[in-house]
């Protein structure tokens, strides 16, 4: 008897945070599953991101910086990116209140503009937005996402307490589909909303927990230190002394040397000083595609001497495991790391995770319309 009345009091709770919630778990979802693929769409139809490889070296970040500052005057340098032999290298303009983001995309060899690219706009910006503030402004929609990420962890954990099964009769049902031509609609959404869930559950489970890393500090610094971790989760850069002696183009110095040191590197980003205190930040790729295999040095932009960091944006040789699976967080939840064959099951995930609301919606659905047939006969 009490464990019929827990169940029934978790059956009711899962029920009123599914339809209070089932909106919005469709809404990240289905947005999460369209922008899975955005990188190569993006690299299929955008043909400024790629150049014609030439046998000369690369214009240095100076002369890339000063043409692209041409085209966006009074707008922030945040990186110079090196993106190979073959691609565009992006000059990026980012800044905080205001709230800005541009890429200049140049031809790396001749320093010739492509494209000037506002990456607040375009269908996969609006696609993001939707996912992370559900288009609403970011200081409500980011709180609301989180929390809603929170309703959804519920919901996962509350069904799969409800979908085990109590006998061995009812295992048989858990599992697979074994439906009859005479098997009714209500009962085969029943059966596509359980089994669909118990077989979707690792994944979401996955995915809500690498979305909550970025939505709730809490739970990102628990996480971390459940794991492990004793560093920082912010990212700051060091100081910088200033001194008498003055380096020229610091910049270009910092580049010849990531050149140097990461010759195999896919992408090669400098990031010029934020003021006259801070460093200058570096970062080398080694796998196209995903992040947190990235080399982050930093160096003081006066002296060019190199800066180790107490967070975990820092050498990859130095992570720790805890580390590595923080930087990990945004190749795991898009699936990027396990490369296409990832992103295409968490494609297939995400579809199916949008899926549930819309079951367990007919689910509530059907059983009200039952009740109300029957108080009326």
């Amino acid at each position: 008897m009490k464990n019929n009345s827990l169940k029934k009091r978790i059956g009711q709770l899962h029920l009123w945070l599914g339809l209070s919630s089932g909106i919005i778990v469709f809404i990240i979802a289905i947005t999460g599953c369209l922008y899975t693929f955005q990188e190569e769409i993006q690299n299929s139809t955008e043909e400024y991101r790629f150049v014609e490889k030439e046998n000369k070296p690369f214009l240095p970040p100076s002369q890339l910086e000063e043409i692209a500052k041409k085209e966006l005057p009074g707008k922030a340098l945040h990186a110079i990116k090196y993106n190979g032999t073959e691609k565009s290298a992006e000059a990026i303009f980012f800044h905080y209140e205001p709230t800005y983001y541009y890429i200049v995309y140049l031809n790396p060899y001749s320093g010739k503009v492509i494209e000037t690219a506002n990456m607040d706009e375009g269908f996969f910006r609006f696609i993001l937005d939707g996912h992370f503030y559900l288009w609403l402004p970011p200081e409500i929609g980011q709180p609301v996402v989180a929390s809603f990420t929170l309703v959804f962890l519920t919901l996962l954990l509350s069904g799969l307490y409800l979908w085990y099964p109590r006998n061995k009769n009812a295992t048989k049902q858990r599992f697979s589909f074994k439906w009859k031509k005479e098997t009714k609609w209500k009962r085969k959404n029943y059966d596509l909303h359980n089994i669909t869930g118990f077989y979707v559950l690792l994944i979401a489970l996955i995915f809500a927990i690498t979305g909550l890393v970025w939505g709730f500090q809490w739970f990102a610094y628990s996480y971390y230190t459940i794991t492990g971790g004793e560093k920082s989760l912010i990212y700051e850069d060091p100081i910088s002394k200033k001194t008498n002696t003055t380096i020229q183009k610091p910049l270009d110095k910092i580049w010849a040397l990531m050149q140097k040191e990461y010759p195999t590197a896919k992408s090669i980003e400098v990031h010029p000083p934020e003021n006259d205190s801070t460093a200058i930040a570096a970062n080398a790729t080694s796998k196209e595609g995903t992040f947190w295999k990235t080399d982050y040095r930093y160096f003081d932009q006066y002296t060019l001497e190199e800066k180790e960091v107490k967070h975990i944006y820092g050498k990859y040789k130095d992570a720790s495991t805890s580390d590595k699976l923080m930087r990990m967080n945004y190749d795991i939840h898009t699936g990027a790391v396990f490369g296409l064959a990832g992103k295409i099951f968490a494609f297939l995930i995400s579809l199916l995770i949008a899926s549930l609301p819309i079951s367990g919606f007919y689910i509530w659905w059907g059983r009200n319309k039952k009740n109300k047939n029957t108080a009326v006969t």
